[in-house]
């Protein structure tokens, strides 16, 4: 069985590099070296929260930058991810659901990989996104009850020191639970890396991907106006990847 999995494993498509719609093709690919020193960004006057734009209800471009919310920093993005998804076993009899649930998430990170920079690395430490296989724990609200869910995205503001020099950086821990089918795996994934990659946010749409509540069926493409909001907030300016001036 072992052999028979790592087969289908290695038939799955690898995430290389793309030539994203959000990239400049003239710059050089930017690798993912290990990060030697991290630490809690605590403000340093490098990045300030942009002020919030007066749109209306329905953005006029046909998407959902309204709802969106920067960091204290700015706005969470960066010219390229580097991603970390946790790794599965080939052996034994929970096997064949871990295979599935690394299915479903690398079909959901390829298609944001279609329109953003992303590079797959093995080791966790070299990550701005950390995918794990997890039911993320129940959150406690304000009226003592606890609200469960099957993904979530925690976003933390970390100075971090690469190859000698410090950067601030976004680092996005993602819980995607292995506790539903297939189809709700890859809608839950997209979702959560959806928010990972800056769009802290829900559409009023169901038809999005980043929709407040999903519809009866799992939404698993990105919609036009997924798109359309994606592209606005890469062209907003950002503190996030480069040396403090």
């Amino acid at each position: 069985m072992g052999a028979r999995l790592a087969a289908r494993l290695l038939a799955l498509p690898l995430l290389a590099v793309a030539l994203p719609l959000l990239a400049d093709p003239g710059r050089a690919v930017e690798v993912c070296p290990l990060a030697q020193t991290s630490r809690p960004w605590v403000g340093s006057g490098r990045g300030s929260a942009p002020p919030r734009e007066t749109l209306p209800a329905e953005a006029p471009s046909g998407d959902y930058r309204q709802v969106l919310e920067p960091s204290a920093a700015g706005w969470p993005v960066l010219p390229q991810w580097c991603v970390w998804v946790e790794p599965v076993s080939l052996e034994g009899p929970a096997a064949r659901f871990q295979l599935l649930w690394l299915q479903a998430v690398e079909a959901a990170l390829g298609q944001w990989q279609d329109h953003l920079p992303l590079k797959r690395v093995e080791d966790p430490q070299r990550a701005q996104v950390l995918v794990r296989r997890q039911r993320p724990p129940r959150l406690q609200q304000a009226a003592g009850q606890a609200r469960a869910s099957h993904g979530r995205a925690s976003l933390s503001l970390q100075d971090t020191e690469r190859l000698g020099v410090w950067r601030l950086e976004p680092r996005v821990e993602v819980l995607i639970s292995p506790e539903q089918r297939r189809a709700a795996i890859e809608a839950t994934a997209l979702h959560e890396l959806g928010h990972a990659f800056g769009l802290w946010g829900h559409s009023p749409d169901p038809a999005d991907v980043m929709a407040a509540v999903p519809g009866a069926e799992p939404v698993l493409r990105l919609s036009p106006r997924d798109l359309a909001t994606l592209r606005w907030l890469y062209s907003k300016p950002s503190p996030f990847g480069s040396p403090p001036p």
